[in-house]
């Protein structure tokens, strides 16, 4: 039955790839003895994937794990049903496993040993399952066969022109009418942090460390989240993670304290929702002196909401004026239009005005002693 997937002279071998035109063909066909594995990153998974493919979740500890096969299969799949699936279905189809940009030609015609793909071809074919991988990954299937994949992104436009006008009732603050900066969906989904992404749309360099918004919150990416020595060379103590998927790595460690805002970067969600809790467990970390690090993926949309909301309730700021301190301190932020008006209404909640003139100084700021329990002065930075 299998034999059918396989066009005539397709050997089966371990390590071999399969082409994206026949994948489309077998998709086409409506093969029901195919089981297809995207091993690339949650968020990357949600954003865009091939139909009907299962998400493989394997952050840096299962990969130790699963290497040395102390991990089942299994349980590389974050939900039941796709566990299910998967040990129903692993022995009797035609496993197709792709990521970001697979190479046909690598290492002689096969995958890397040390890869994530190689690594579960190998331990596939081990359990008797007849595994191959996608030629090219999900790029090059992407650009020949888009209507194969399911694409969920925040595809929000601006005006054309110079400057856009003011959006969603914005008052001063204003958006680049730059497409580039109008990609945070796409960007706050690359595993990698925004600056170290190959064709990243920011024009400036960021620093792949958190960056200090008040003395013990700190702003950052995924990336900062997962590096011991970064958490500690800044005394952080208590982790703000807002997406739905990207694990808690030290969670069991018992070291750290972690709170999870399960909101995807889309127009869809209800961030505002959960701006008390957020504000409440950052007021617990700076009130023990801890450090506190907020981050989604990339650090520039859902992270910089949360971050943007607290300044605003601690500190009696407008949205306008809160979010300018965040980008005096990180200038590559871009929350999504629908944040951004959710930032807008818990202005109203808050009885908080934001006139059109009213601005912070365009120079960086840093915050002195508060001169009461809710308030900071804020002070400019004389140049150097």
């Amino acid at each position: 039955m299998l034999e059918k997937l396989r066009p005539s002279g397709m050997t089966s071998c371990r390590g071999c790839g399969k082409t994206a035109a026949w994948l489309k063909e077998q998709m086409e066909q409506g093969s029901e003895r195919l089981l297809l594995m995207d091993c690339r990153a949650q968020e990357l998974y949600e954003s865009s994937h091939i139909e009907a493919a299962l998400s493989v979740a394997l952050p840096g500890l299962m990969l130790r794990r699963l290497r040395g096969g102390k991990l089942p299969l299994r349980a590389l799949f974050p939900r039941a049903e796709d566990r299910e699936r998967f040990g129903r279905r692993c022995r009797t189809d035609t496993v197709l496993l792709y990521d970001e940009g697979s190479d046909c030609n690598q290492n002689g015609g096969g995958t890397a040993g040390d890869s994530v793909l190689g690594l579960l071809m190998e331990r596939l074919t081990d359990e008797g399952c007849r595994a191959f991988y996608l030629e090219g990954g999900f790029n090059k299937f992407q650009a020949e066969f888009p209507v194969h994949c399911e694409t969920n992104l925040d595809l929000s436009s601006c005006s054309s022109g110079g400057s856009s006008p003011p959006v969603l009732g914005l008052g001063g603050l204003r958006i680049s009418s730059d497409s580039s900066s109008d990609i945070e969906s796409d960007v706050d989904r690359d595993p990698i942090s925004a600056t170290d992404s190959e064709g990243s749309p920011l024009s400036n360099p960021q620093p792949s460390f958190p960056v200090e918004i008040l003395p013990h919150l700190y702003l950052g990416c995924a990336k900062d989240s997962t590096n011991l020595d970064i958490l500690e060379e800044f005394g952080i103590k208590y982790i703000l993670n807002v997406t739905p998927n990207l694990p808690n790595l030290f969670e069991n460690a018992g070291e750290f304290r972690y709170k999870q805002i399960p909101i995807s970067d889309h127009w869809s969600q209800n961030l505002s929702q959960f701006f008390p809790d957020a504000i409440s467990f950052i007021d617990e970390a700076r009130g023990k002196s801890c450090g506190v690090l907020v981050h989604c993926l990339a650090g520039i949309s859902r992270s910089v909401t949360v971050t943007v909301a607290y300044l605003m309730q601690s500190l009696n700021l407008s949205m306008n004026d809160a979010y300018d301190i965040v980008r005096t301190k990180k200038s590559n932020i871009s929350p999504n239009f629908n944040f951004l008006g959710q930032l807008k209404d818990f202005e109203k909640t808050l009885g908080l005005s934001s006139p059109c003139d009213n601005h912070v100084p365009a120079q960086q700021l840093y915050f002195t002693t508060p001169a009461n329990q809710n308030v900071f002065q804020v002070d400019s930075l004389q140049s150097t």
